[in-house]
């Protein structure tokens, strides 16, 4: 699936189960695995399970593959591979201590919903 698409269709899919702090991160330069990392953060292990099931039904319905999903079981992180695309969803905590953002060392592509970008933006 062409990478924009796909990369869309994530982050709506967050969106959809209310997903904080959205960020997602070119790393195609950085990594020969995949081209994206998209983090973002949810309120409970309820939460981080459906938004996972969420980006999982959605890239499906769209005819993308999901190679794997990692963590559900516990739902404090959940890593779903898409191949080119990889998803972090991560409770707060969990979010702040491993920290991801600072790891890979790169400015978000895209940091908050359209909506509340051209809100900031206008500050």
């Amino acid at each position: 699936m062409y990478l924009p698409k796909l990369q869309k269709i994530v982050v709506a899919a967050l969106e959809d189960i209310k997903a904080r702090d959205i960020d997602v991160f070119n790393t195609a330069k950085l990594s020969a695995m995949f081209d994206r990392i998209v983090i973002a953060s949810a309120d409970s292990t309820r939460q981080t399970k459906a938004l996972a099931r969420n980006v999982h039904d959605k890239v499906t319905e769209a005819g993308g593959e999901v190679l794997s999903i990692e963590g559900a079981d516990s739902g404090e992180w959940v890593l779903v591979d898409l191949g080119s695309i990889v998803v972090h969803i991560m409770q707060p905590a969990v979010r702040s201590y491993y920290n991801l953002e600072e790891l890979w060392q790169a400015k978000p592509v895209r940091r908050a919903p359209a909506a509340a970008a051209t809100v900031q933006d206008a500050r």
